[in-house]
């Protein structure tokens, strides 16, 4: 049986990591009883669930597995018991693997281990496979849709670049002797590294993983297209202490150059950019004369691509909250007089203030990780455009889809690209429609 088949016949049970969880001894649904903390037993592994980890039960209650893999047998160690519905574990003895476990390509993953990866222990054809069940459940679950409103064939699209050395950007944490790591899952604890295999060669030739870093809260580094290097030390409350290296990187993508200041948002899959401009273009088959706005418009991507598709005969405004990469997009859009930038906060008063005043044909929205929330979605549906969905949370992703839905609109196209491969994480494209 599937992973999806198996989610079928199983009660469906919610992520712990779309909900709010109290601490212990709270009301709401904490522990009352006695912890089941470090204790181990044995568990049939279930279906995937969104966030990394996997879905058992023992003894009436769930169990999220880390380090498993869907028809397992394993021996878990239960490494949290804060609700009184569930409890998180590793996966630290298999008993009966699965066809695509394979073992981990970097050292420090494993249980206890560096959080920072969910899948090193699953070949990167399941590991898409996983990726694909979660965002139909969440879709089913959490949108509402029903299968034939998916599409036949939904599937995690390999992207260039396998499974290792694909980041070009990377944080890191620092322990209080200065020394560069990352976090175990779901801990402040800092594990030493002396190399992060997904990131790529120029990242870590910044020369920020062999020394100390007195006093620092954490690391940040990224390479653009050409190797250069920009790093910025934070301080324990994440606020930048100092900078070094490049202050504008130069990334290529969609046959052109682009500039982002230091700190500012690029995807981190170095073949990220190109995949997700095709997809846009293609959702969104926006022709020459039409209006384009483009929200949470980073440093001007999509609406610089875009304004090449619409020509001078139309336009394109692109809304960003930071003026930092409002200013990076000026420089980006240069070449297309059409095509604007300008500071904004994304609500709904500034999404009906826009389509007053410009009336686009096309609405494409990248919202952060928590989605575009009711309002916004609302608003979208009183334009009446075509609307492109970028996600990077399937979760986020369905909740908004069940809002366009609720208020005349339809999922007429997705597609999910696999930009985190050896994570969790993958990013979908969606086309909504008015019904």
């Amino acid at each position: 049986m599937s992973s999806r088949d198996q989610a079928a016949t199983e009660t469906s049970v919610p992520s712990p990591d779309n909900q709010a969880e109290p601490e212990t001894g709270s009301e709401n649904g904490s522990r009352s009883v006695a912890t089941w903390l470090g204790r181990r037993f044995d568990v049939e592994v279930g279906p995937v669930a969104h966030g990394g980890h996997c879905v058992a039960r023992h003894e009436g209650r769930v169990v999220f597995v880390r380090h498993a893999l869907p028809g397992e047998q394993v021996t878990v160690q239960v490494t949290e018991d804060r609700h009184a519905g569930y409890c998180r574990a590793d996966a630290v003895e298999i008993h009966r693997a699965a066809s695509g476990r394979v073992p981990p390509p970097c050292p420090v993953a494993g249980p206890g281990k560096c959080g920072g990866c969910d899948w090193q222990h699953v070949d990167h054809q399941a590991q898409r496979a996983l990726k694909a069940d979660v965002l139909r459940e969440q879709l089913l679950r959490l949108g509402g849709l029903d299968e034939s409103e998916l599409p036949v064939d939904l599937a995690v699209e390999e992207v260039p670049g396998g499974t290792l050395r694909w980041r070009t950007r990377a944080g890191f944490a620092v322990d209080r002797r200065g020394r560069i790591g990352m976090h175990p899952h779901r801990s402040h604890r800092v594990l030493p590294i002396a190399d992060c295999p997904i990131t790529e060669i120029p990242v870590l030739q910044s020369r920020v993983l062999n020394r100390r870093w007195p006093g620092a809260g954490g690391i940040e580094v990224a390479a653009d297209s050409y190797g250069r290097t920009a790093v910025r030390q934070l301080d324990r409350r994440g606020r930048v202490r100092s900078s070094g290296g490049a202050k504008k990187l130069r990334e290529q993508a969609a046959g052109r150059t682009w500039q982002v200041s230091s700190g500012g948002f690029w995807q981190v899959h170095s073949g990220a950019a190109d995949v997700l401009v095709e997809a846009v273009r293609a959702a969104g088959a926006v022709r020459p004369g039409e209006r384009v706005l483009d929200l949470y418009a980073g440093v001007g991507l999509f609406g610089g691509v875009l304004a090449e598709d619409v020509g001078p005969n139309g336009s394109v405004v692109c809304v960003e909250s930071s003026s930092t990469a409002v200013a990076d997009a000026e420089v980006n859009l240069a070449s297309t007089a059409w095509a604007t930038a300008r500071v904004g906060y994304v609500d709904a008063d500034l999404i009906r203030a826009e389509v007053e005043s410009d009336r686009p044909d096309v609405i494409v929205l990248d919202p952060p990780r928590a989605g575009a929330g009711r309002a916004v979605c609302q608003a979208l549906a009183e334009s009446g455009a075509r609307v492109v969905y970028v996600a990077c949370d399937p979760a986020a992703l369905a909740r908004d889809v069940a809002t366009l839905r609720d208020v005349g609109y339809r999922l007429a196209g997705l597609r999910a690209l696999d930009l985190f491969p050896m994570t969790h994480h993958l990013e979908a494209v969606a086309l909504l429609l008015p019904s």
